[in-house]
């Protein structure tokens, strides 16, 4: 670790969270989570550990990061959890990208998509069983059913996948758990009962992963726990493991007396002796300016130390104590906790979110830097066989003889 801040990511918690995961659902399939860049930690190599942990599908958001896997040579299943109209649906079905339709519309779009490729497109339907987003409410499902199996028929779509997702599972006992599932398996038996033969059919999301073993159909899609976090009280079970440090360096120390008013808006005073250290990051890139003033968000030489006022564009002011102190020293913000350090989740409950705002607010800011599963480890765990498309990295031709655009991979 140099000067700079960084998030250390050890790929193997996530590998050791994933086969955690396995062994607890035991024999529905695990697909692994990695939008939003994996919550902040990476989304190639988080996705190699995982499938080295056991994962058997990955799942996304944006279709972009779905091809952005096949092209790094990711070859198992692959969901776009957003069905999105004027989307990449031509690349995605030639790369074998499974996605995701809620509405008529979006299936004859993606239909008329497969017509110009060649190629069957695989298809997931979204049922809204009560969180009110993406998918067909109950009243539209038999249209959107219908849709799908006549293009289905017509040998454009293949319909692979049913789903749903909850609203409330971090809420134990909430009564929206239990209604949607009655209502996803009402979704599923209409369906079937007009023709569909889904490969999967998948509702659990991370906390009823966790806790709802009747949700976990054939499939389960954990994503703050691949990380080892989680949204239920009191954050993830013991076993799983969180991946990710954020730590820095302090760049300036200074002894100072007391009375001594610290940063904009006078907000932070010193109330003895003490020294005020400063590091090198702030709201830029991703400690939230609520956190000014928190008491014990910070670790340093073996102790909790507080923010000193209010938390600047760059910087964090730190009230150091009487103890030694001096440039270069280590502080983390989070991490697993292992040292005493605060967790993603400590920080969460101090500032009134969820460890996964903390741990993903830092994408992009500062540098990641891994640890555990090796270079050469990771390239046998890109997965199987590929589900259609042309071979995983190289540009597919569809019969218009149009080719899929380059793809950046770099992270």
């Amino acid at each position: 670790m140099d000067g700079q801040p960084e998030a250390l990511v050890d790929l193997d918690a996530i590998q050791a969270n994933v086969a955690a995961l396995r062994r607890h659902v035991g024999s529905a399939a695990v697909m692994a989570v990695v939008k939003s860049d994996a919550y902040g930690h990476g989304m190639l190599k988080s996705a190699r550990a995982a499938l080295a942990g056991g994962a058997t599908w990955l799942g996304v958001v944006q279709l972009d990061d779905a091809i952005e896997l096949r092209t790094a040579g990711f070859t198992v299943p692959i969901l776009s959890l957003h069905g999105c109209p004027d989307a990449r649906h031509a690349q995605a079905i030639r790369r074998g990208v499974d996605m995701t339709a809620g509405s008529p519309e979006l299936v004859d779009q993606i239909a008329l998509a497969a017509g110009r490729v060649g190629m069957p497109a695989r298809l997931h339907l979204e049922a809204d069983t009560g969180m009110g987003r993406g998918g067909a409410t109950a009243a539209d499902w038999p249209g959107l059913v219908a849709a799908a199996l006549a293009a289905e028929a017509a040998g454009l779509v293949r319909v692979v996948g049913l789903w749903s997702h909850f609203a409330c599972a971090d809420i134990p006992g909430h009564p929206s758990i239990g209604q949607q599932l009655t209502a996803f398996r009402e979704a599923i038996a209409l369906a079937e009962r007009a023709g569909a033969r889904p490969e999967v059919r998948h509702l659990a999301n991370g906390p009823a992963t966790l806790t709802r073993p009747d949700s976990y159909f054939d499939l389960v899609r954990p994503g703050g726990a691949v990380y080892g976090l989680c949204t239920l009280p009191g954050g993830a079970p013991a076993w799983l493991r969180p991946a990710m440090t954020l730590r820095a360096r302090l760049i300036h120390v200074k002894r100072v007396p007391p009375g001594v008013p610290v940063s904009y808006g006078h907000r932070y005073a010193t109330a003895r002796a003490t020294a005020l250290g400063v590091l090198p990051l702030g709201y830029n890139e991703g400690v939230p300016r609520l956190a000014s003033n928190a008491p014990r968000l910070m670790f340093t030489s073996g102790r909790r130390v507080p923010i000193a006022g209010t938390v600047n564009l760059n910087h964090v002011i730190l009230d150091l104590g009487s103890g030694p102190a001096e440039p270069g020293d280590e502080v983390i913000l989070f991490g697993p906790g292992d040292r005493g350090e605060p967790t993603a989740q400590e920080w969460a409950e101090a500032l009134g979110t969820i460890s996964y705002e903390i741990v993903s607010r830092f994408t992009g800011k500062v540098p990641r830097t891994y640890c555990g599963v090796t270079a050469a480890e990771e390239t046998t765990a890109l997965g199987g066989a590929a589900f259609g498309g042309a071979a995983p990295g190289g540009a597919a031709t569809g019969s218009d003889g149009s080719t899929d655009d380059q793809v950046a991979t770099a992270h």
